[in-house]
């Protein structure tokens, strides 16, 4: 028998809701995500037994990445989504069987709260906020299938200037699994700005066991996309974001001329 505690929902009315849609009436191809863009906690949740600051660290969200999509997505006119709850709550660009999806420990950080985790309390994140925020992103997808207007997705994301002790030397990195072609352009495209150190599936690579919407919504469906990364010290304050989503909104677009 299930606990009162596990019937309950995991948000409550004061809780905001797991996502945001911003320029629902795009008309460009491009789709805008950010699964880490939020670092908010269910007030079931208290505070996940984090010491104070820690959810503002690297480890509880993408750093800056919420106010890049927020600024480029007008510039593009593109439909875009940002994830509001942390990813120490539920990682939402995890596969639901992946060992880091409620992580435990991150960055040499202990998340109490997500220790011993039984599969109703499990079960409840992913109802709660994996499951409809996916779901929002796959209905705006099938839409456009629906009607006959392209479909990109450009999945946002940060990363931070230094990790277990390593210094990145990268500015921004472009990432992908099976399917490059809008990668490996705009990766030609930010290297010829002459400025950045561009990473090539760097800091991070995207796999079947480590990514979620690059596989399902995108490679998924056929879709040409591209994974973005980009170091939390540049775009930390608003003049960082603004100069990113500017030197995104420059770029992207030609990159879809001739693209199959």
């Amino acid at each position: 028998m299930l606990s009162a505690a596990a019937c309950a929902p995991l948000l409550g009315t004061d809780d905001p809701a797991p996502f945001t849609i911003h320029h629902r009436a795009g008309r460009s191809a491009f789709v805008l995500v950010a699964d880490h863009a939020g670092q908010a906690i269910p007030a079931s949740l208290g505070d996940l037994g984090l010491a104070a600051g820690e959810i503002d660290r690297h480890i509880g969200w993408d750093i800056g990445i919420a106010g890049v999509l927020r600024e480029l997505s007008p510039q593009l006119d593109a439909w875009a989504i940002e994830q509001t709850y942390s990813r120490l709550v539920i990682d939402c660009n995890r596969p639901l069987a992946s060992p880091t999806l409620m992580p435990a420990l991150s960055d040499g950080t202990v998340i109490a709260a997500n220790a011993d985790l039984d599969d109703d309390q499990r079960q409840a994140r992913i109802d709660a906020i994996h499951v409809p925020y996916h779901a929002a992103i796959a209905a705006e997808l099938d839409r456009r299938a629906a009607c006959g207007q392209p479909a990109v997705p450009v999945l946002l994301h940060s990363f931070t200037p230094v990790m277990n002790g390593i210094a990145r030397p990268w500015h921004c990195g472009v990432l992908y699994n099976r399917d490059a072609r809008l990668a490996m352009r705009l990766h030609a495209a930010l290297l010829a700005e002459g400025d950045l150190v561009v990473g090539d599936n760097q800091p991070y690579a995207v796999s079947d066991d480590s990514d979620y919407g690059a596989n399902v919504h995108a490679e998924g469906r056929g879709l040409p996309y591209v994974e973005i990364e980009i170091r939390q010290d540049l775009i930390s304050d608003a003049a960082g974001q603004a100069a990113w989503a500017a030197r995104l909104a420059r770029l992207l677009p030609p990159l879809l001329d001739g693209l199959d």
